[in-house]
């Protein structure tokens, strides 16, 4: 399986940022690390793994990005709104530097952004304010509340990057009719204390006429066995 690291300076967020590539042709797939996670994870605990014979064959080129929570959200040296403004230096970077990289080297499809606990919180919050990038968004016991991290903050920036809060306030049809396009997989374990949080936001999507397919994997805990299964079932064959 081809693999390939690639580092390179990121004027948005200031500093070196690092990622994996593994494959050699097929649909694009971004996978987001969980809370303060590197680029390595997705590999060192087997996700990479679970989908080689996928990969091996053509059918993915996936990217595994680095991550700046630690600078962002977890950052409590820093006021509330500073961390969400390196969250959004973050998605800048992502969106103008690791998404071109990725699809250079895809063969088309549609481009999936994924990733497990704090990668699928970033997989929606990230994904769904940009429908017309990304396509399909798979998340594996995420939860998508923005409150804890911010210290009861609230301000313009805060809301729109915070899909609980600014998604109940979408009419636009054109926003909608694009959200309506993106395939939605809300993948969380029975007993994942993440549960509550995917269950309400898929609610939230149905309230908006959003398809979305929440699936509850009876037995599952919030860990990395279980979000193996799960990779492997929704990046199919």
């Amino acid at each position: 399986m081809n693999r390939e690291y690639h580092r390179w300076y990121s004027s948005r967020l200031g500093r070196d940022m690092e990622v994996l590539l593994f494959g050699h042709s097929g649909e694009p797939v971004l996978l987001l690390p969980t809370s303060r996670g590197r680029f390595y994870q997705a590999e060192d605990f087997g996700l990479i793994g679970a989908i080689a014979d996928r990969i091996q064959a053509g059918r993915y080129v996936v990217v595994c990005a680095d991550s700046v929570d630690a600078e962002s959200w977890f950052n409590t040296s820093i006021p509330p709104r500073d961390r969400v403004a390196r969250h959004a230096a973050y998605e800048e970077y992502l969106l103008n530097e690791v998404v071109p990289l990725l699809m250079s080297r895809s063969t088309g499809g549609r481009l999936t952004l994924g990733g497990c606990s704090f990668g699928g919180f970033h997989t929606y919050n990230i994904g769904l304010r940009h429908p017309n990038t990304f396509r399909r968004l798979v998340s594996m016991g995420g939860k998508f509340e923005t409150e804890d991290f911010l210290d009861g903050h609230q301000d313009d920036s805060v809301y729109y990057h915070s899909c609980m809060q600014w998604l109940p306030g979408v009419s636009d049809a054109a926003q909608l009719a694009a959200l309506r396009r993106v395939e939605m997989v809300l993948a969380v374990g029975e007993h994942d204390f993440c549960r509550p949080s995917s269950e309400n936001l898929s609610k939230l999507l149905w309230s908006k006429d959003i398809n979305n397919h929440l699936a509850i994997w009876w037995g599952g805990t919030h860990d990395w066995p279980v979000w193996r299964e799960m990779i492997q079932h929704y990046l199919p064959w």
